[in-house]
């Protein structure tokens, strides 16, 4: 498995029972375990939900699953 893969997997884990839509970047971190400090790791790439934050912006919300968010994460953050 990729790191693209696996880092998306991870978010799609963190957001196992989130309740979609997500509407703004507060619900989505409000939504994970350990909001702006989750973490998704793979060797020597980290990522941070704080990370993620910066890169998203008004136009990505609202997300309608987890896959969405995971997809747009890995996307903008060039995984």
């Amino acid at each position: 498995m990729s790191v693209r893969e696996e880092i998306h997997e991870q978010i799609v884990g963190a957001l196992e029972g989130a309740k979609f839509p997500i509407k703004t970047p507060e619900e989505l971190f409000d939504a994970l375990p350990d909001g702006a400090n989750t973490t998704c790791k793979l060797g020597d790439v980290v990522l941070k939900a704080s990370d993620a934050g910066e890169v998203l912006t008004s136009d990505d919300f609202p997300f309608e699953s987890a896959e969405n968010v995971a997809s747009t994460i890995v996307n903008k953050a060039g995984l």
